[in-house]
Order: structure tokens, then C-alpha cells, then sequence
């Protein structure tokens, strides 16, 4: 068994020691980073603490810190708001400063059908409460990437950054589900599940990888105009 708390250290682990010590200087985006958690971040932790209270999920006490739950969830759950962004824009940085970006030449407007089928599935099944915030908030982000920064969802290093991100994800909500330390009501999801993940993780966490990187790029380039250093090597 391990704690929730361990889980989130483990995250964080690795990106915060190669802040300072790694060929990509992560630091210099703080403010943009600071940003994008800051705003993603208050607005995921708003729907937690909205379907934790409706009961779409819930903690398992033992694998908490035994402490006050601000907004009623833990305080372990509110810094995972915090280190995934920390960590997977970390990602992404790499990617920029190592692999030269290939642009996918996609029209933008291309990008309405997926939008548009996630939310007639979502509408589809809005008696499942996860299911239909799940569908939704993806729908959303490609509305709102269209006409606020397109050029994001033809880029190469997006698409790879989700591809990775996805592996440590995957890996850390597995390890969250099996134990139990989330548990889900079965009246909120479809029930289906990979290993023991619910479907509906995986779009809550593409749109919420998807979001974070948006805000943190339209500050560091629209808002500070910070430039990345970029080392291309393949």
C-alpha cells in the first residue's frame, strides 16, 4: 500500500531536482507555469471539490494525512493540481528544447468534429454525471484552442507531450485506483475500465494536460514573450 501524499512527491521528485540541474532550464517559465497552474488549476480543483460533494468520488481516510480538507478534499488531492502540471510541462519543455516541431498542417476547423462528437456523447449520457464533465470539458478545449490559440492542436510537440504524459498518468492513476485510495460511484461512470482505470480518467486528464498547456503557453508567449532555447537533435 502507499499513501496519496507519497504518490504526489514521487511526481514531483525528478522535475524539481532538474530545475536547476538539467541542459532545458525549466526555470526561467515560472511565471507563465505559475499562471497556468494558478488558473487551470483553480478551475479543476472547483469541479473536484463540486463532484466530491455530490459523491462522483470519494477518499479512502487511510491513505490520507490525518488533517483539516479545505474545500472538503484533501489536502494530497489539492497538490496534485500542482505537481501534474509541474511535471508534465516539464515534459513538454524538453520536447521543445530537443526535437525540432513539425507542424501537422491539419485546417483548424477540422478540429469542430471531434469537439462536436464529444458533446452530443456527452449530452448522450447526462445521467452519468463524471461521464458527461469528462465528455464535455474536452469538447470545450478544442472550442476554445480553435479560436484562442490554434496553432497549439498542429503542433507536434503537443501531440507527443500528451503521448507521454499519458505514460506516467497512467502508471500514477493505477496505482490510485488499485489501491482504492480514489473510489468511484458506479451511478456516475459507464464502468468500464482499463485495468482498474475508469474510461472517464482519460478524458478528464487530456483535457486537463490540454488546458494546462494552453494557458501556460499564452502567457509565455502572448502575455511575458519568453522564447525557449531549443537544441534540436533530431
Amino acid at each position: 500500500m502507499v499513501d496519496y501524499i507519497v504518490l504526489d512527491l514521487l511526481i514531483l521528485l525528478f522535475p524539481l531536482i532538474l530545475t536547476f540541474f538539467w541542459k532545458m532550464k525549466y526555470y526561467r517559465f515560472w511565471k507563465p507555469l505559475f499562471c497556468s497552474i494558478a488558473i487551470v488549476g483553480g478551475v479543476y480543483i472547483f469541479w473536484d471539490a463540486l463532484v466530491t460533494a455530490r459523491g462522483d468520488w470519494w477518499f479512502d481516510k487511510q491513505y490520507l494525512l490525518d488533517i483539516p480538507q479545505p474545500l472538503g478534499l484533501p489536502i494530497e488531492e489539492i497538490l496534485f493540481f500542482v505537481v501534474v502540471p509541474y511535471a508534465c510541462l516539464f515534459i513538454y519543455e524538453n520536447l521543445v528544447y530537443f526535437i525540432k516541431e513539425r507542424s501537422l498542417n491539419i485546417p483548424r476547423f477540422t478540429f469542430f468534429i471531434p469537439a462536436i462528437l464529444f458533446f452530443i456523447g456527452g449530452i448522450f449520457y447526462w445521467r452519468q454525471e463524471y461521464t458527461i464533465l469528462a465528455l464535455f470539458s474536452v469538447g470545450a478545449f478544442f472550442i476554445i484552442t480553435i479560436f484562442a490559440y490554434p496553432q497549439l492542436i498542429q503542433s507536434s510537440h503537443y501531440w507527443l507531450y500528451l503521448l507521454i504524459s499519458f505514460i506516467p498518468f497512467i502508471i500514477f492513476n493505477y496505482l490510485l485506483t488499485s489501491t482504492i485510495i480514489v473510489h468511484y460511484n458506479p451511478v456516475a461512470i459507464w464502468g468500464i475500465r482499463i485495468t482498474t482505470i475508469p474510461l472517464e480518467d482519460f478524458f478528464y486528464n487530456f483535457s486537463m494536460l490540454s488546458f494546462y498547456l494552453l494557458v501556460y503557453l499564452i502567457f509565455k508567449h502572448r502575455v511575458f514573450h519568453i522564447k525557449s532555447e531549443t537544441k534540436p537533435l533530431i
